[in-house]
């Protein structure tokens, strides 16, 4: 297998793992000193993924909005079927700050023409079995083009799909304390039957950020 970049993942959930209401809000679980901790991470890494369905349920910018900061990490978005919207804040934006689309094989080619217009780098790699972008050949892209770090956000399906994969090197998770009870999961089948498949940390630590917990779980890739 090839090598892959630096891969931090992070997400902020309810005291019983919910990233989202059964509605899809999530804004905003964690508190204002956990949201700080976020455009820090957004800061110290080349490049910011999210999966499409983050896209379309928040429309977000991707940017890095602490004060003085000196740059936005490259965007990536792991966009199987091509559904990034042209009115979306990441393409109208995409002249200013670069994006990638990571896409599955063949893409569209009337939808790869107005995104590429509109500045849009798309990449198009071999579907997965699922009909998906894998998490691995996305990563091996990025690591083939010089890039050294890479900050996953999500949402829940590019998180599993990361952790499944594993070449995550830090995982940080927000904790809030609010139930939201039926709601989107954090983590999705890992394909654990037993508990000594699960995955477990070389290393642990706790911090307090606000009213927050931060759990950073370091663990060994190789």
């Amino acid at each position: 297998m090839g090598r892959v970049p630096r891969i931090t993942v992070s997400y902020a959930q309810s005291l019983d793992g919910r990233i989202a209401t059964a509605a899809g809000q999530s804004r905003w679980i964690s508190g204002t000193a956990s949201l700080r901790l976020a455009h820090r991470l957004r800061r110290d890494h080349e490049v910011l993924l999210v999966g499409i369905g983050t896209v379309l349920q928040d429309d977000p910018q991707l940017t890095c909005r602490l004060p003085g900061s000196p740059r936005n990490p490259v965007r990536a978005v792991l966009d199987s079927q091509l559904r990034l919207p042209l009115e979306s804040r990441l393409v109208r934006t995409a002249t200013l700050i670069s994006t990638i689309v990571f896409t599955a094989a063949p893409a569209r080619a009337d939808r790869r023409r107005d995104l590429e217009a509109a500045g849009v780098q798309i990449v198009e790699l071999p579907a997965e079995a699922d009909g998906r972008v894998g998490a691995r050949s996305a990563a091996e892209h990025l690591d083939r083009q010089g890039y050294g770090s890479l900050f996953v956000e999500g949402g829940a399906r590019v998180i599993t799909s990361f952790l499944k994969a594993g070449i995550v090197r830090r995982l940080l998770v927000v904790v809030a304390p609010l139930l939201i009870g039926k709601g989107v999961e954090a983590v999705g089948d890992l394909g654990v039957v037993s508990l000594d498949q699960a995955l477990r940390p070389a290393r642990t630590r706790v911090r307090r950020f606000g009213a927050d917990r931060v759990w950073e779980l370091g663990f060994d890739v190789d």
